[in-house]
This record gives structure tokens, sequence and C-alpha cells, in this order.
């Protein structure tokens, strides 16, 4: 029988893939889903500083996430991990788009391996700040794009297996996983409410890492046009 440590490592690489796979999948879109360069796309054309146009960004990903129809409808999308539980993929899907395109609105490469692990961070929320110490990155600023790079690949690895552990133990404490018996994701779907409350919580740690208070978009529109209705401007199919 497996111990406790392994059934938690167990979970947390499950976690870790589902991040790849939605963080992947985020970078590419799909029919009727803008990938992160596309979202990114149609908010750098709202007027208004940086930090507003974020704010829009984040508001509507919320709502998204808290909406269970929504979530659960990017299965007909995509072909999801049959070992991770759709919601699950899904959500982190949602919140990692937008974290990225927030990324993206700010002048980072979302391609890189350190601007990639820097938006899994954003996931912990009020946390992140801890995973990051250490690295001369400086939370509650605007990343330095030349730090960013400097950051070694070991280091990336142990961040990555930290935000796991937080994800993880978050989802415990909410009842989404029985840390008891720790028996991955047995406690039903996760509620609409968690999935709002913490797409929120990460948009904003992503706007403190990403974006400058009172800065300009820092985007090269170099993708096709959006396909979505998300920022209010572009709408054709949703």
């Amino acid at each position: 029988m497996a111990s406790k440590q392994q059934a938690f490592d167990t979970l947390q690489q499950w976690v870790l893939d589902a991040l790849d796979w939605a963080y992947d999948r985020a970078l590419s879109g799909a029919p009727g889903i803008d990938s992160v360069d596309q979202l990114a796309a149609s908010y750098a054309r709202l007027p208004g500083p940086a930090w507003e146009q974020v704010g829009r960004l984040i508001t509507m990903q919320t709502v998204k996430a808290g909406t269970a129809g929504f979530v659960t409808g990017l299965g007909g999308a995509f072909t999801l991990p049959a070992t991770l539980p759709a919601n699950l993929a899904s959500v982190y899907f949602i919140q990692l788009r937008m974290i990225a395109a927030i990324a993206r609105l700010g002048g980072y490469d979302v391609r890189d391996d350190q601007v990639r692990t820097l938006c899994y961070t954003c996931l912990v929320g009020q946390k992140a700040a801890a995973l990051v110490q250490g690295t001369g990155v400086l939370v509650g600023q605007k990343v330095a794009l030349n730090m960013v790079k400097k950051i070694p690949g070991a280091v990336l690895v142990k961040i990555n297996k930290a935000v796991g552990f937080r994800l993880v133990t978050k989802m415990g404490k909410a009842g989404v996983v029985n840390l008891g018996k720790l028996t991955p994701f047995v406690g039903g779907p996760i509620t609409a409410a968690f999935d709002a409350t913490t797409t929120n919580t990460a948009g904003r740690a992503a706007r403190r890492f990403f974006i400058s208070p009172t800065g300009p978009v820092v985007f090269v529109p170099d993708v096709l046009p959006p396909t979505e209705s998300d920022s209010g401007i572009v709408i054709t199919s949703a």
C-alpha cells in the first residue's frame, strides 16, 4: 500500500501535469477559443492604462471560471487528459490563459520557461511572494525582464514543485481533495465559488507580477484577430 507521502506526491504530480496541459493549450487556443496572444490582443485595444485593462480581463475570466457550464463545456474543445478531472483541467486552463495574457500585456515572452513558472506561481495568490524569494524577483512591482531571464532551471523546478504542493494543500482545505485519506478528487466537483475566488486571486497576483500600475500596455500585435467576446469589443463566436 502506498504511504501517505507517496499518495500526496501523486496528487502533486497530477496537479503539475494539469498545469502543463492547461498552459500548452492556452498558448495554442482552439476553434472558438482564443489563444493567449489573441486574448491579450483584444484587451490591448481598450482605452486606458494597462492596469485598468487587466482589471477588466480579470473580471471577465472570474465570471467564466464561476460558470459551471462554461468550464465543463471546454471539454468539447479539447481532448482532456484521461487521468485528470475535467473540471480541474478546465479551470486551470481558464486561469493560466488569463495569467499568461496578463504577462503578454506586460511585454513578457510567455513561451519562456521562466515566465511559464511565474505564471504557475500566480495560482497560489498571496503566497506567490514566498515561492520566488531568493530568485531576485521582487513581488509588488513589475518584474524586470532581465531578472526573469536569470532564474536558473533548477530553481524553476523547485518553484514548480512548491506550487504543486500549495495547490494540493489549498484544495484539501477547500474540500476538493480528501487530504485525510489522501484520496484524489473524491469530494465531488469543485464549487463555482471556489473557482471564481481562486481565479480572481490569481489574476490580481499576476497583475502585481507583470503590470506597472501607471504604465502603458507593452504588447506587439503579431497574432490573428480575436474570436471571442472577452473584451466586449470583438463579438463573434464565443
